[in-house]
Parts: C-alpha cells; sequence; structure tokens
C-alpha cells in the first residue's frame, strides 16, 4: 500500500493531479484528485495494467493521505 501526504494550496485546494506507483504493476501513473468532497474511498483501473485500483482519500481542508492498494488487501 501507498501512502502520500500533502498540504492543501489555497489556490489549488478542489483538485490536485497526483503521481502513484500501481501497487498491481509498479507502473508510475497519475490521478486527478477531487478534494472537494470530503473523505473518499472510491475504485479506478490502472491506466497501464487495467486493473482495479482502491483509491482511500482523506483530507481535513488542510491537507490530504492518499492510499492505494490492491482490491485484496
Amino acid at each position: 500500500m501507498a501512502q502520500l501526504y500533502a498540504q492543501l494550496i489555497p489556490e489549488t485546494a478542489m483538485q490536485e493531479l497526483q503521481s502513484y506507483d500501481c501497487p498491481y504493476c509498479g507502473e508510475p501513473v497519475e490521478a486527478l484528485l477531487d478534494l472537494s468532497g470530503g473523505d473518499q474511498q472510491y475504485i479506478e483501473d490502472c491506466q497501464v495494467c487495467c486493473r482495479p485500483i482502491v483509491f482511500d482519500l482523506q483530507t481535513d481542508g488542510e491537507q490530504w493521505t492518499l492510499d492505494v492498494r490492491t482490491e485484496n488487501e
């Protein structure tokens, strides 16, 4: 499981482009995170290997964390 941390910048507080490594194939990919919805959990397919990645996004309005993992973790 990969965990990423960031501090929000007021001008870009609604969306954040985040790079991460796919937990299946290990390739670097990017996701556009919508930070306006608060804490979220959702699934997106890897842009390289097409396998489902679980995203756990936690935000408190000032900072956010993103965990990406396989469906089976």
